[in-house]
């Protein structure tokens, strides 16, 4: 047989594989496994470019330290006063509480640069609390997943960090130009929900209450803190995002560990109302002991354990198709689309396809490489193309067959994959019309930028 045709099988077998529920890590494995004997490439070779993947990645050191810090700003109770604040402010609205847990995600994603640890925080905090509050157990669910996409888009992210590393972009202009998509993604979110929470009368209204406001503001100024301290150090270049990331990672620990005996010796809790707690307990947030540090630790491991392997893998499995010609292929079939709009579009449609079978990583890590030279070539600003590249493969968490961010949501719900899929379709239209509008609109994401907007 020839090697295209052993190819071929590799490809079907993985396939059926991925089909039948096998991880996708080991999937690109098995078809670098496979590739590497047809094309004879030692299984040595192999192994020494999935080490050279981190051999002189300081980049990518961010990423576990990212993964850390939503841990910690969740342990520590961060999160939950965020999810407070917007509730006291969004609850007056019909279906205030679901445009709180997608405000929330907002806020906790400008933290924690996940999607998948967004969509788990805010899904176990709010999916409960809006059951209760009349809201539609599918409807809420898919809110948490939807909410979860800004995760890799609104600075701090991990995405944007690996994007940077393969394609030699500074990290902190990408992160500063995911901030105005991010928002607006995070605005679109809130009135489709608004519209479907109207429509059905989901949500009780809770009146505009100043004092709560106020109250809620004060207790998440942490949180604030620590949104405004990352933003603050890589726009003006005070630290590069990985010294960012190490720097949220010692806010975290230091808060937490600071706050818990203040907070034991007034006998607060996290599930004390607002008004009955003092001033002095709402400056402190609930925190934790240095005990429970070790095991946080090991919890942030486990994720990078997952993600490391995965971009290595990808990296692999991006010079094999190299080596198979699949570069040219794509690029000309992109190119001879002609012209700006074509090539944009046409490259925005195999994110969009890519993303509904593959995790953000490895599409990121396949096609990047690929198309971000012909958006080049044909006048895409780098940074401008690198957030439209991103928001298309975030738009992906809650695009099935795959939609990652669907199963966690399901997981930490309770309800199942496929009863979220009806109310998930909303949130992809709102979703796709904020895309197209950052396609068409280079300003949105370059507009921070000195120089560039």
């Amino acid at each position: 047989m020839t090697d295209a045709t052993l190819i071929t099988i590799i490809s079907l077998g993985v396939t059926f594989l991925f089909m039948m529920g096998t991880p996708v890590l080991l999937i690109i494995f098995y078809w670098v496994v496979g590739c590497s004997f047809v094309l004879d490439l030692t299984l040595d070779n192999t192994g020494a470019e999935l080490l050279n993947v981190f051999k002189d990645g300081f980049a990518l050191m961010a990423m576990p330290l990212f993964i850390l810090t939503g841990d910690l700003i969740n342990k520590s109770g961060i999160a939950k006063r965020l999810s407070d604040f917007a509730y006291a402010c969004l609850g007056w609205i019909r279906g205030g509480l679901a445009m709180a847990a997608l405000g929330a995600c907002g806020l906790f994603a400008a933290i924690s640069g996940s999607n998948s640890a967004t969509t788990a925080t805010i899904g176990s905090m709010l999916h409960p609390e809006m059951v209760k509050g009349g809201y539609d157990e599918r409807f809420s669910a898919a809110t948490a997943a939807a909410g979860g996409c800004v995760g890799i888009i609104i600075p701090p992210s991990i995405i944007f960090i690996v994007y940077g590393f393969l394609m030699n972009l500074p990290i902190s202009d990408l992160f500063i130009a995911g901030i105005i998509p991010g928002s607006l993604m995070v605005l679109a979110m809130m009135v489709a929900c608004f519209v479907v929470c109207w429509k059905n009368g989901w949500g009780y209204i809770i009146s505009l209450d100043v004092v709560r406001v106020l109250k809620t503001g004060l207790g998440a100024w942490l949180g604030f803190f620590a949104i405004g301290l990352v933003l603050w150090g890589i726009y003006t270049g005070r630290f590069s995002p990985t010294e960012a990331a190490g720097v949220t990672v010692g806010f975290g620990i230091l808060v937490g560990m600071l706050s818990f005996p203040f907070n034991k010796v007034m006998g607060t809790t996290s599930d004390t109302p607002v008004d009955q707690k003092s001033f002095f307990s709402m400056i402190f947030v609930e925190g934790f002991t240095l005990r429970e540090v070790p095991s946080t630790v090991v919890r942030s491991a486990q994720i990078s354990g997952i993600l490391a392997p995965l971009i290595a893998v990808s990296v692999v499995m991006q010079q094999i198709l190299s080596l198979l010609g699949a570069q040219e292929v794509i690029g000309s079939f992109v190119t001879s689309m002609g012209g700006y709009y074509p090539v944009l579009f046409t490259a925005m449609a195999m994110v969009f396809v890519a993303g509904m079978i593959l995790e953000s990583l490895p599409v990121t890590i396949i096609l990047a490489p690929i198309l971000a030279p012909i958006a080049a070539s044909v006048g895409v600003d780098p940074i401008h193309f690198s957030v439209i590249f991103l928001v298309g493969a975030s738009i992906g968490f809650i695009t099935p067959p795959y939609g990652l961010n669907l199963y966690v949501a399901s997981g930490v719900t309770g309800v199942p994959y496929f009863r979220l899929l009806r109310y998930s379709t909303i949130y992809l239209v709102a979703l796709l019309t904020v895309w197209v509008l950052v396609a068409l609109t280079p300003e949105l994401a370059l507009a921070l930028l000195p120089n560039r907007g």
